[in-house]
């Protein structure tokens, strides 16, 4: 080789090593940014025999990264939904009611239970006014707590509702920004440009976008990626597809949300089709807004219903007067003349439910028409039980008490069974609650755990190892500084040649 040669090699070794060291550089200042990917300097021997780097490869496991896409999928759904149900126990104070005391708790059941209490109270003490006024005030609370139940669960839905549309928002958004990066990506492909920072941004918008979603991809040419849900709509592919949802603005115990369509195909809704999706916060939303909430609240209002039936008031002349609705009506009732709601599900009549007025002494009821019979129509003889005006009258107490245990229907579309007390009814609808809960937040805190050990697993095999980028760093200085020597060798070569060359003074 002769010292021209040398001088070339050395001095493309150099520049070869420079660029690894700026690469090796770029790897540590990346080392905690979230998605970044280890790049590796393609290097090979030149024709004249120097080092060069013919392009850079960054880290890839497709079975890791496939992994973590489903894992933040599975994770998004249930978070979603446990969520939802969280908001709704705290509420409520569900989770702090025990088997041994609801004392703590504002639900129906514990509310059920006060009810039943000042009831045996009253009925140990008829003519004390002031455990009569206990009663009507348990019963407000009672009727209260329903009522707050309904408005909670109703605004629950209405948060996943809106959720929803934020989602679909963001989707949209990030398939507009990925098209951007995947045209770059297959542009800079085509030229050879390196391209490797690009395919992490691309693999950072695919996996936001699965937080929403459960997303498959396809590679294509040039580096092209398409992508696909879980159920098989396509959602990228050259352009974004459209997604769509129309926003609900207020929610009752009717409502039926609207469902997600990609490109005119629904994607959500219930029944779910073979096109709906599979996972992703959306699935868990939707389950929300659509199943668990409304079946929570058809049993609330089958519960309202059941307290209905047990403090309804019958024709004691048998005169063929319709039954009525007693200490517990509607404003809706009241105006109708109390008349029975439908013996099978009645949407928001939880929410609709109140003590009727003219029981109530603090406004303007009569406290006596609770221990007599009659609040249903006042006047009217053939609602009054103490037919005797007997002082002390209990029966209607005691058969009031005895009605909250005992077995009536129920519709069965709540699933909540379909025959048992009002107060095992409410009893075991928490119970029902608490199951679907519980399963949400155990199922949340076990896919948390699988995303986290597939973000490990993938940024094991694709991160950048600090100390491993650290000890190529220092075998790289050590490379540039010979190849600095041998340049500077080669130029004293050149420059003693040189001289020697010079011709030299005559004497």
């Amino acid at each position: 080789m002769n010292l021209s040669s040398a001088f070339g090699v050395a001095a493309q070794s150099l520049g070869t090593i420079s660029s690894q060291i700026n690469l090796v550089s770029q790897n540590i200042a990346g080392a905690n940014t979230a998605g970044y990917s280890t790049k590796s300097a393609n290097v090979i021997t030149g024709s004249s025999g120097s080092a060069e780097i013919d392009g850079v490869t960054r880290s890839v496991n497709t079975a890791l990264a496939k992994s973590m896409l489903s894992a933040t999928s599975q994770q998004a759904m249930s978070s979603a939904l446990s969520a939802g149900l969280d908001q709704i126990d705290q509420f409520m104070n569900i989770s702090s009611s025990t088997a041994s005391s609801t004392s703590s708790s504002s639900t129906p059941a514990a509310m059920i239970a006060n009810l039943a209490s000042s009831l045996q109270a009253y009925a140990g003490s008829p003519t004390n006014a002031s455990a009569g006024q206990t009663v009507v005030s348990d019963a407000q609370a009672l009727a209260q707590s329903l009522n707050a139940a309904t408005n909670e669960t109703q605004s629950v839905r209405g948060q996943a509702d809106a959720q929803i549309g934020s989602a679909v928002g963001n989707i949209n958004r990030l398939l507009s920004q990925f098209q951007s990066v995947n045209n770059a990506i297959v542009a800079g492909t085509q030229s050879g440009a390196d391209v490797t920072s690009n395919l992490d941004q691309r693999d950072q918008l695919v996996a936001q976008l699965s937080q929403y979603m459960g997303v498959s991809e396809v590679n294509g040419p040039n580096n092209s990626m398409a992508l696909y849900t879980d159920s098989g709509v396509t959602l990228f592919q050259t352009t974004p597809r459209q997604v769509t949802f129309q926003p609900t603005s207020t929610f009752t115990a009717g409502t039926t949300g609207n469902q997600v369509f990609i490109d005119g195909v629904a994607v959500t809704g219930t029944p779910s089709t073979s096109m709906s999706l599979q996972s992703g916060s959306l699935v868990g939303l939707t389950q929300l807004r659509d199943v668990v909430a409304p079946q929570f609240q058809a049993q609330l209002d089958e519960t309202a219903r059941g307290l209905i039936n047990a403090f309804s008031e019958s024709d004691q002349t048998k005169s063929g007067q319709p039954t009525l609705m007693g200490l517990f009506t509607t404003s809706a009732g009241v105006a109708a003349g109390n008349p029975m709601p439908s013996s099978s599900l009645n949407p928001g009549l939880a929410g609709e439910i109140e003590v009727n007025p003219d029981v109530g002494p603090n406004k303007g009821g009569n406290l006596s028409l609770l221990q007599n019979g009659g609040i249903s129509a006042p006047g009217n003889p053939a609602y009054v039980y103490n037919t005797t005006g007997a002082s002390g009258y209990t029966a209607r107490i005691q058969q009031l008490a005895a009605n909250l245990s005992a077995t009536q229907s129920f519709d069965p579309a709540a699933g909540n069974g379909a025959s048992a007390s009002v107060t095992s009814y409410a009893t075991n609808s928490i119970g029902w609650f608490e199951a679907q809960r519980q399963s949400a937040d155990n199922s949340t805190t076990y896919q948390n755990a699988l995303l986290s050990q597939a973000q490990t697993a993938l940024s094991n095999a694709t991160g950048v190892n600090i100390d491993a980028q650290m000890s190529q760093m220092v075998s790289l200085e050590n490379s540039y500084q010979a190849s600095a020597k041998l340049l500077t060798t080669v130029n004293d070569l050149f420059t003693t040649l040189f001289t020697a060359l010079q011709p030299q003074p005559q004497p």
